[in-house]
């Protein structure tokens, strides 16, 4: 601990406080007559050189003690200064020593709860916002900030949630009267949608906390992501509208086929055959129906729940090129694949990315002109995406019709979809794929020249 010299000003100011007593003294025993002249001014000089060496070192005592005490606060503890010229100074400092080291535990105490309080937040899986009285932020969890992107502390919640009927809420919650008293109830609930892609339904649970924490918070939410169960709700409901709708049509197909063969057709050898192959496809029509509703719906289900795995592109469009030469050799069509060599793998789920493709190529296949190409590209989009477009030189789709290509069982051409088997589902499952894996998908077409089908993921 380096000494720093006294500043002269606080020196000389100690030592009249301590020579004025004595000079007072000598003074009036030299107005008595009780001492002589040369004898008082040389017992003033000695009383003076005296002082001065006392003071000097009680001063300096009172300077170490003074900055042991102002380094109690750092970090690491300072060194016990040895202050035996001023016993009362030394005790004075092994006092606040002891009260430090007991701050010190304390502290440590305090931060450990704060680190375990942060923890046991951070582990929940819902997302949690703690709020302050004046509706700013103070404390969020991992959760939340997966959901929402990071949330400075001491910003308003408005400027993260833009939900009117959310902050209204949260402003009953926090009204005070003229008392300062709480005058709203002390929880509610709210349903709220966040935006993006997919939408979520949330219930924020807020409750108001007795009193405010250590760090301000006095009102929590607590967002309770419902969009499964709601989803759940809204496929059972559909699926039971979409299939009864298009299961219809082939099941009174078979009825009526199956009361003429039991009746007319009893014993017609031709209609029997001729209606019995008609009855096949339209049973292999309602199983093709029925496996792209379910897979629709598992799809939907999970359509919130981003997938994490890595995909080799390359990999996935040769596996379907495979799959699919069969069929454009019989409709005469080329599938020719170009793909980048510095594409690189996308973020998803490999079985789900076969089935976007699978998709996106087989209609392609079906609605391309004979003897025509099906190109497809695939190619970095930037630093972190990539793109794979499917092209086509079919006959086209009329503007108008293109914002509703992705909606469940729309058709440009009723008859001819059905007639080349398809179910009117293909590009909703491409569509909510896509969007599972917070992608795009683009199309381009012009009537007469063909269509271009652009999906867009991120990469890794």
């Amino acid at each position: 601990m380096a000494a720093q010299p006294l500043s002269f000003r606080r020196v000389l100011s100690a030592n009249v406080v301590a020579l004025a007593p004595a000079y007072g003294a000598l003074a009036g025993l030299y107005a008595w007559g009780a001492l002589a002249g040369r004898p008082a001014l040389i017992a003033g000089a000695g009383v003076t050189v005296v002082t001065v060496l006392l003071v000097q070192r009680y001063l300096g005592s009172l300077a170490r003690f003074a900055r042991f005490v102002s380094e109690l606060s750092d970090v690491q503890e300072p060194v016990m200064p040895r202050l035996s010229f001023a016993p009362a100074t030394e005790e004075l400092a092994s006092a606040a020593a002891t009260l430090a080291m007991g701050w010190r535990r304390q502290r440590a105490s305090i931060d450990n709860l704060a680190a375990s309080a942060q923890a046991i937040v951070d582990g929940l899986p819902d997302p949690l916002i703690a709020l302050d009285r004046q509706r700013r932020v103070v404390r969020t969890n991992i959760a939340a900030r997966a959901l929402l992107g990071a949330i400075a502390a001491e910003r308003d919640l408005s400027m993260t949630m833009r939900h009117p009927e959310l902050l209204a809420a949260i402003d009953a919650l926090l009204e005070t009267g003229a008392d300062g008293n709480f005058t709203g109830p002390d929880q509610t609930a709210i349903e709220i949608v966040l935006s993006g892609a997919p939408e979520l339904d949330v219930i924020v649970h807020a409750r108001r906390l007795p009193r405010a924490a250590a760090d301000g918070s006095l009102a929590l939410l607590v967002l309770h992501d419902t969009t499964a169960l709601r989803r759940a709700e809204r496929m059972r409901a559909d699926f039971v509208a979409n299939a009864s709708h298009e299961l219809k049509t082939p099941i009174a197909g078979l009825a009526g086929f199956i009361e003429t063969l039991r009746g007319p057709a009893r014993d017609d050898v031709a209609a029997r055959d001729r209606f019995l192959g008609i009855m096949a496809e339209q049973a292999d029509r309602m199983r093709r129906l029925v496996d792209d509703l379910l897979m629709l719906s598992r799809i939907e289900q999970h359509e919130h729940a981003r997938p994490a795995g890595e995909v080799d592109l390359a990999s996935v469009l040769r596996g379907v090129q495979d799959l699919l030469q069969l069929k454009a050799a019989a409709r005469k069509v080329t599938v020719e694949l170009a793909i980048d060599p510095s594409l690189r793998k996308a973020v998803g789920d490999y079985d789900e990315l076969t089935i976007v493709f699978q998709n996106l190529i087989d209609n392609a296949l079906k609605y391309a002109k004979p003897s025509t190409t099906v190109r497809v590209a695939a190619q970095p989009a930037g630093d972190d995406q990539v793109a794979v477009a499917v092209s086509d030189e079919g006959d086209g789709i009329p503007a108008a019709h293109l914002p509703r290509l992705t909606e469940r069982f729309y058709r440009v051409d009723n008859a001819r979809s059905r007639q080349l088997g398809g179910t009117g589902l293909g590009l909703a499952i491409v569509k909510h794929v896509v969007n599972r894996h917070r992608g795009r998908l683009d199309i381009q077409s012009l009537p007469g020249k063909g269509s271009v089908f652009t999906v867009t993921l991120p990469s890794v």
